[in-house]
């Protein structure tokens, strides 16, 4: 499990002094670290979320960096301490060590153990972890155990040494569990998906290229492009042993379906799909899919509407992670500012459905 711990990303600078000033104002955070304003008759420069006393507005100056406030003359204000990491700051780096941690131990870390390896308490570092990661400290354990298995199964003479290798106790217990997150038996993916099997088809749409792959399962690819066969190669990537198919007539129409999903997105998507990730990973793509055609969303929102609000990097960084284009509808977020980010597929096809969804 990839989770890039920081804070929350910010909004782009305000472009002029009434923005700033609406920021003060408001005491908004986003803009910690975008802007810093000083008041002359204090002598101090300050966050704009600061919660000191409002200074007058004829009293405040905007700096664009602490280099600049202090060689204005200013010192920095006690309360906010603009010139020492921000509480989140300091929060995500605890974070961060912690993480580490788990993913160098040999066997998975006690909540306490954890805990106090960053001078935090059991209740207080779990509430931490969760808000910046998105997961709890065992949820995120077990998705570095899974990840450590991968790659144990591709060096390992068995299964069973993989295991243990990994850091798992017990074979038995986690079996079913292992073959819920490979999508196929450790064995199969020890063997490089030997065993498994993927139709899939490369067609063409208003996008470009697009290739369509299913398992029995669902659909568990969809990609798009300007050249068929490096879509095909990327697939073949994945699973290098694994069987592919070529779509027979059935299949063509599921790939007809999903084109014509992706020409007009207002209808809906109404085929089953075979998804793979982290438990936190399915909670973003399922709160992507909640978006209607036609409407977006901010990293930010999503974090909040999963119960996980500082965790919006993380967020885009399972975004960036989708397998399954416009099915799973990461093209309808965008910046806290509404502005367009980047796109696995090219920001010109994000453009372009967004516009078909508009219409």
């Amino acid at each position: 499990m990839s989770v890039t711990l920081n804070a929350p990303p910010r909004s782009e600078p305000a472009v002029d002094d009434e923005a700033r000033w609406t920021a003060v104002l408001t005491r908004d955070r986003s803009y910690d670290g975008e802007f810093y304003y000083s008041v002359a008759s204090t002598g101090a420069y300050c966050h704009p979320s600061c919660p000191s006393r409002l200074a007058h507005r004829r009293n405040v100056r905007f700096h664009t960096t602490i280099a600049e406030a202090e060689a204005a003359g200013f010192r920095p204000c006690k309360r906010c301490r603009p010139d020492q990491p921000s509480l989140e700051e300091q929060q995500a780096a605890k974070i961060a060590k912690v993480c580490r941690l788990i993913a160098e131990a040999e066997e998975q870390p006690k909540l306490k153990e954890l805990a106090k390896s960053v001078g935090l308490s059991p209740y207080h570092f779990h509430r931490i972890f969760k808000g910046v990661t998105g997961v709890t400290p065992k949820a995120y354990a077990t998705a570095e155990r899974q990840k450590r298995i991968r790659e144990r199964l591709g060096k390992s003479t068995s299964v069973t040494e993989a295991i243990y290798d990994a850091g798992f106790n017990s074979s038995g217990r986690f079996y079913a569990e292992l073959s819920r997150v490979l999508g196929m038996t450790p064995r199969a993916f020890q063997s490089g998906g030997a065993s498994a099997e993927i139709r899939f088809a490369v067609g063409e749409c208003s996008l470009g290229s697009i290739l369509v792959a299913a398992s029995p399962h669902g659909v568990c690819a969809i990609s798009f492009g300007d050249d068929p066969d490096a879509l095909v190669r990327e697939l073949q990537d994945k699973f290098p042993r694994a069987r592919l198919f070529g779509g027979d007539a059935d299949f063509e129409r599921l790939v007809a379906k999903v084109v014509g999903f992706i020409e007009a997105p207002r209808m809906g998507f109404d085929l089953p799909l075979d998804v793979r990730g982290t438990a936190f990973q399915h909670r973003v793509w399922t709160a992507l899919r909640d978006i209607p055609p036609g409407a977006t969303a901010s990293y930010a929102e999503i974090a909040e509407r999963i119960g996980a609000p500082k965790a919006a990097r993380a967020v885009a960084g399972v975004c960036a992670a989708n397998k399954i284009a416009a099915a799973i509808p990461c093209h309808r977020i965008v910046r806290t500012d509404g502005a367009i980010s980047g796109y696995r597929w090219g920001v010109e096809r994000r453009l372009i459905l967004l516009d078909k969804e508009a219409k």
